[in-house]
């Protein structure tokens, strides 16, 4: 197996998500693209207060469903703040985008390389 081109070489992007065997293989995966992961954190108040401590975030990946608690309200501070960021959902995208806020939703497994095009339109 080949080592992915590093296509993102000091890009800083948060991972927000629950399940750890996720967010373990997304942040190698980040990690071999030359991403710099912040996280990755499972809940909205640890999300909450690494944006508010972190002056430089340049994208999310936000899992919609962390335990039952919805992490829309992290993507809206990231709105504010001019972050890029995507979700993931184990549900159906579609029933989800209308809560997203116009920001790219995709169902689970997701290929790193396509989370990394949506956030920063890389090909």
């Amino acid at each position: 197996m080949t080592k992915p081109e590093a296509r993102s070489p000091g890009r800083r992007v948060l991972v927000v998500e629950d399940d750890y065997f996720v967010a373990d293989s997304l942040a190698l995966a980040l990690k071999a693209h030359g991403i710099d992961v912040l996280g990755p954190v499972a809940n909205v108040d640890e999300a909450l207060e690494l944006i508010a401590r972190d002056e430089r975030i340049d994208g999310a990946i936000l899992d919609v469903n962390l335990k039952g608690e919805l992490v829309f309200s992290v993507g809206d501070v990231l709105r504010t703040r001019g972050v890029p960021y995507v979700f993931t959902t184990g549900y159906d995208a579609s029933s989800v985008a209308r809560h997203a806020g116009g920001a790219p939703c995709f169902e689970k497994p997701v290929p790193p390389a396509q989370l990394i095009d949506a956030l920063f339109g890389e090909h």
